[in-house]
């Protein structure tokens, strides 16, 4: 389950990156594809909320098997970014400084992910393991 966890957690996040570095470019289609709904705030404000609740889920998850920092640092510092861009007004609206953060943000959270899945592949179960 928790391999599961963390390839969907870094799918979503590298999706979310690639959605966030198009967004520019699909600002001045949309209208005319009729997908202005999938550019609003609503949509992004739930996929930062639902990426938080998986990524610290997960990463928390195996932080608790491998005890390494390294993959939930990238997580926060990713979090951080996305919700930056997110509540920042100034940053928020301004699109391609916002394109350039939410990118950085998604594709750092997707990068924490991938990591805590090597980190839990590479755990070894001996004496010393609590799990």
């Amino acid at each position: 389950m928790r391999h599961l966890l963390d390839r969907f957690g870094a799918t979503g996040s590298l999706l979310c990156a690639v959605h966030c570095a198009v967004i520019p470019v699909a600002l001045a289609a949309a209208p005319s594809l009729g997908l202005s709904v999938w550019l609003g705030d609503g949509v992004e404000r739930s996929l930062i909320v639902f990426v938080t609740l998986l990524g610290l889920s997960s990463l928390l998850w195996g932080y608790r098997l491998h005890r390494t920092l390294h993959a939930l640092g990238l997580l926060l510092v990713g979090l951080s970014a996305l919700w930056a861009g997110l509540l920042y007004a100034p940053l928020h609206h301004s699109p391609i400084p916002h394109a350039v953060v939410m990118t950085l943000g998604g594709v750092l959270v997707g990068l924490a992910h991938l990591v805590n899945l090597r980190l839990n592949h590479v755990h070894v179960h001996d004496a010393r393991c609590a799990h």
